[in-house]
């Protein structure tokens, strides 16, 4: 999508419109701290090293059954209360894993069904996954024509597809991956990681741009650096909207070039995106709306970095 279209304004300002979340009115009700049920620490809504909701919440939290396993390696400079890597273990807590790097697992690199989200010079589309990955264009070459005077392929965290790259949906009776690697930390900080010779060998995704709608500002970065929970959730749509299309009863502004599902062979194992993976936004909508409620949205230095 470019990022100056009229679509990709109107997700700006409209960032949740058409979502599936769940009302978070029980969240305003919390109104003091209260101990972690497991470490005993004072907590808001959810503790950020247990990964569990404070006591006034439990059961009371949508959970986000997710299609493949995700694990979540944390710089261990990342400040625990500022992530959004705790929201996806909070409310996937039986398929999210988060681990603060050096502690990362050995992964099985053979089969393919491991990736790790990262714009690398040989990380491919998600569609791309779909197809044969050895007929497909890279992420290095689709833009290395393009790269500005000055720039490294490895900085630029944008892909962009022309309208035809959306249109097919893949009707398959199952996804293409097993489980998806994040880094959640800085820019700078992530390219340590990223030279872990335990996550070099992994193959490499990229995501579709977006708009990060995140609040907490890094200077440098443009508005395309999304924020850890908001790149899962883009992961899993384009995964689901590529393997079964898009319900048409679903409307939300980051879907609507995607096509609508329509009856298949394979109908008995399609299942059309219809909000299913949303709720992994529950914590962090409530958050941007409580922050835009004490602060304006023009005054925030997260808001101005530039779209390109």
């Amino acid at each position: 999508m470019n990022p100056k279209s009229p679509e990709a304004r109107k997700i700006i300002g409209n960032p949740f419109e058409g979502l599936l979340i769940t009302n978070a009115e029980m969240l305003d009700k919390i109104e003091a701290r209260s101990s972690c049920l497991s470490c005993g620490k004072s907590r808001m809504y959810f503790c950020y090293t247990c990964f569990l909701p404070v006591s006034q919440l439990v059961g009371h939290i949508p959970m986000c059954k997710l299609p493949i396993k995700v694990d979540i390696i944390k710089h261990k400079r990342e400040i625990d209360g500022k992530s959004t890597a705790a929201h996806a273990a909070v409310l996937s807590p039986g398929e999210v894993q988060v681990y603060t790097y050096p502690d990362i697992p050995e992964y099985r690199i053979d089969d393919g069904r491991t990736v790790l989200l990262y714009p690398g010079t040989e990380a491919i589309s998600v569609r791309q996954l779909f197809c044969s990955k050895k007929s497909t264009e890279t992420y290095c070459q689709k833009v290395l024509s393009q790269l500005p005077p000055g720039y490294n392929v490895g900085t630029l965290m944008t892909r962009t597809f022309d309208k035809d790259d959306y249109q097919d949906i893949y009707h398959v009776t199952k996804l293409p991956i097993d489980r998806v690697i994040l880094i959640d930390s800085t820019w700078n900080q992530s390219r340590g990681i990223f030279a872990d010779e335990r996550l070099k060998k992994i193959p490499k995704i990229v995501l579709q741009q977006r708009a990060s709608q995140f609040w907490r500002h890094q200077k440098g970065s443009p508005r395309w650096y999304l924020s850890t929970i908001e790149a899962l959730h883009q992961l899993l749509l384009e995964l689901h909207l590529c393997a079964w299309g898009r319900s048409e009863s679903y409307k939300s502004n980051l879907v609507l070039s995607y096509p609508i599902h329509e009856p298949h062979e394979n109908d008995t194992t399609c299942i059309p995106y219809k909000g299913q993976y949303d709720n992994l936004l529950f914590f962090f909508k409530f958050m941007y709306e409580k922050l835009h409620s004490l602060y304006s949205h023009e005054n925030l230095l997260a808001y101005k970095r530039p779209m390109t």
